[in-house]
């Protein structure tokens, strides 16, 4: 269970303002493993009458068995006899007498991996029945392939159907500061960096403990809680979990285009993409071009591991994992000390990428991400269209950074960015743990400096904001 349960105001909100129209309304709720759906539904329905139900693998009977058990429960009654889905709802409804009622099937796409015909069957109780009642239902799965296919898909026999949807996504990072109240912001951000916005994860970190100790304990020891997690996700999700381990494997070794993955792991390129594809709708490998691309696909397309618990996984603890099934830690604690300071700062760069600038700046630039070209580098660039507007961003996970150095540099490398060259604003932004000194000025450029003292108030308030 999560100790604390934080940010999901607006998920809630949306389940209370549905709950209040006394209507018929099927809700699906879908998101990776681990991201908090079931901890989501659990605090929508503590004060509401329900029927909470959990799908198991074991097939379509014993799930109707064990639901029905669930409804006689609910009701004080005897087992009712059918095992027809559209005679236990009316029998349901008919007992409830209009009573508004919430009914969940939680990891419903074990249903649908199962029984490919539960689609159709909960379309005819939908379309003959419940649609007409003020029932509550709410279907949630974990497999999201599963569930785009099987329940939102144009395809699926229950397309149209639903009244709305959560496609939960991780928690943001002003949440780790009321998630562990005690940490100072860097010690944050190295959480941030391994658990990467995952409830799950978080949970299994303690404040008490610093970040090397709480790795040791919950992932790198053969009985730590988070030790067979990869293992375990990839055969949830996939039916060849080895190919698709060996794929991010490739990637995290550094073989981020389409050829060299193809190279690592003999898979020919044809094949790589459907396997690349799953992965990205997983949100466990990114895709990513130069921000000034125009071209949807472009040779300078690459992958990436996005998921940080996969990458600190891949990076950390299965090159040792031999090592640590027999307690032997020396090569694996070595590597710790030597690399995670550059993992952090490469996650610092990612959380700046993907929430600073666009809190910091999100009234001028609409679009935002990464620059590269040949052996040069740019952390983030924004880009303001309609304005000609374009910022350089730098991330330095360092102390007392020199920034008349770092700007030297940058805008050297800026020269080197194609877009409106001779009409375009430019502005200028690092990010570091501290500073020498912070200036506003540079060459008669804007210049904005940001320290880990300046992120801790931006995030306080943007937690007030959203609290």
């Amino acid at each position: 269970m999560i100790r604390k349960f934080v940010n999901r105001k607006s998920e809630l909100s949306f389940l209370e303002e549905r709950w209040k129209s006394n209507k018929f309304e099927l809700i699906v709720i879908y998101g990776r493993r681990r991201i908090g759906k079931t901890e989501l539904i659990k605090q929508f329905i503590k004060d509401k009458p329900n029927i909470y139900f959990l799908c198991d693998k074991r097939g379509t009977f014993d799930n109707i068995s064990r639901f029905k058990k669930q409804i006689s429960k609910f009701l004080q009654k005897p087992i009712i006899a059918t095992n027809d889905l559209e005679e236990i709802f009316d029998y349901l409804l008919r007992e409830t007498k209009g009573k508004r009622i919430v009914v969940i099937f939680d990891e419903f796409s074990y249903l649908v991996e199962k029984d490919d015909s539960i689609p159709s069957v909960f379309q005819r109780a939908v379309d003959n029945l419940l649609r007409n009642s003020n029932m509550f239902l709410i279907l949630c799965g974990s497999s999201m392939s599963m569930m785009e296919i099987g329940v939102l898909s144009g395809k699926s026999p229950l397309y149209g159907r639903k009244t709305g949807h959560i496609k939960l996504e991780k928690l943001p990072f002003y949440s780790y500061f009321e998630f562990y109240p005690k940490n100072k912001i860097e010690k944050n951000i190295e959480f941030y960096a391994i658990t990467g916005g995952i409830p799950f994860y978080m949970e299994k970190f303690s404040e008490n403990r610093s970040t090397f100790e709480n790795v040791k304990k919950e992932i790198a020891s053969k009985n730590g809680r988070l030790f067979e997690e990869i293992d375990f996700l990839l055969r949830e999700e996939f039916r060849e979990p080895e190919v698709y381990k060996k794929i991010i494997e490739a990637i995290s070794f550094g073989n981020s285009r389409t050829v060299n993955i193809s190279n690592y792991t003999g898979i020919s390129a044809n094949k790589l993409w459907k396997y690349l594809n799953s992965l990205i709708n997983l949100r466990i490998v990114g895709k990513d071009c130069p921000i000034t691309e125009k071209k949807i696909k472009t040779k300078k397309t690459i992958y990436f591991i996005k998921d940080n618990f996969f990458d600190f996984y891949m990076a950390f603890v299965e090159p040792f994992k031999s090592d640590l099934m027999i307690d032997e830690l020396f090569d694996f604690e070595n590597n710790f000390k030597k690399n995670f300071n550059q993992f952090v700062g490469k996650k610092f760069e990612k959380l700046v990428r993907e929430e600073l600038v666009r809190i910091i700046f999100r009234n001028r630039f609409g679009k935002f991400g990464r620059w590269w070209q040949k052996d040069k580098e740019i952390d983030v660039v924004a880009l303001n269209e309609l304005e000609k507007k374009i910022l350089f961003v730098e991330c330095k996970w360092k102390n007392k950074v020199h920034v008349d150095d770092i700007l030297s540099k940058l805008i050297e490398k800026a020269k080197d960015v194609r877009w409106y060259n001779e009409k375009r604003e430019e502005f200028f932004c690092i990010f570091a743990k501290s500073f020498k000194r912070k200036i506003e000025e540079f060459k008669g450029r804007k210049v904005y400096c940001f320290d880990l003292e300046d992120l801790t108030e931006i995030f306080h308030y943007q937690k007030e904001r959203n609290d």
